[in-house]
Parts: structure tokens; C-alpha cells; sequence
């Protein structure tokens, strides 16, 4: 009548008692990573903070970095590169609310962020290129020539 139902998980887990206790230490270590890198953006450990998700991919010829910053004024970002640290601070402002409005549930955050990442490989710093298009900043650093992959030819004799 009815076939047999298999729970959908990610990936297998092993039942052997070494495997969990690896795949427990794993999970353990992401958390704790995660909080000591970022203790603030774990809510309701230290109170809600507000932090951007970033992501950072890399081509042949450019880095490229995407930062989604909803209801943030670019006004508002600042964006620096010393050396190959790149920086991206900005504050997400409070809405002042009518004084004779009852708020029954807040749960959005505001607040000033930052953020520093150690770029992979230098970059050509006068051609760098952000755009903020739809609360999402789009970094463009195009690599520099001593960065970009070299094919070296094979000779054949």
C-alpha cells in the first residue's frame, strides 16, 4: 500500500562510534570557530548584532567579492585596501518609529560592522570597481600580472 519512507538527510553519518565522534568534533570546532571569530554575529549569545554575508570567489584574471548590505545607504559603506587586506565597514541605521506606534515583535538589527579579508593575491589596486545595486555591493579587483596564472609551454625535442 504505501512504500517504505527513507529520511532525506545531506550526507550519510556513519552509526560507528569513532565516525560520530569525529563528525561531534567536527561540528563542535565549526561552532566554536565561528564564535571566537565572530562571537557578535551568533544571536542570542551576546544580543543580536548585525552582520553582512559576504562571498568571495576568484577567476583567472579578478577577485571578486559580494557583500549583501539590505536597507544599508552606500553613503553609509567604506570600503579600503591596505596592502592585500581588504576592508568593508558601514553602519545599517535605526528606524525612529512613531512614539504612538505599539511595536509587538523587533527583530531586525541595526548597527555598525566591519569586516577585513586577506585577499589571496595582489591586486591592481587604480582599477578596482564596486557597484551597489539592490542592497548588494559588488567589489571587482582585477588581479595583478604577476598574480595571473602563466602557461608555461612544453618543449618537445
Amino acid at each position: 500500500m504505501f512504500g517504505s519512507m527513507v529520511p532525506w538527510r545531506r550526507r550519510e553519518v556513519s552509526t560507528l562510534p569513532e565516525t560520530m565522534m569525529d563528525d561531534l568534533r567536527r561540528e563542535m570546532d565549526r561552532l566554536f570557530d565561528g564564535f571566537l571569530r565572530e562571537p557578535m554575529a551568533m544571536p542570542g549569545i551576546f544580543g543580536e548584532h548585525f552582520t553582512p554575508a559576504f562571498d568571495i570567489s576568484e577567476t583567472e584574471s579578478e577577485i571578486i567579492v559580494k557583500a549583501e548590505f539590505p536597507e544599508v545607504d552606500p553613503k553609509d559603506v567604506d570600503v579600503s585596501l591596505t596592502g592585500n587586506v581588504l576592508t568593508i565597514k558601514g553602519e545599517k541605521k535605526e528606524e525612529r518609529e512613531s512614539q504612538n506606534k505599539n511595536m509587538h515583535r523587533l527583530e531586525r538589527v541595526f548597527g555598525s560592522f566591519a569586516r577585513s579579508f586577506i585577499l589571496p593575491c595582489d591586486v591592481q589596486e587604480d582599477k578596482i570597481q564596486a557597484t551597489y545595486e539592490h542592497g548588494v555591493l559588488d567589489l571587482r579587483l582585477p588581479k595583478a600580472e604577476s598574480s595571473k596564472p602563466r602557461k608555461i609551454e612544453i618543449q618537445v625535442h
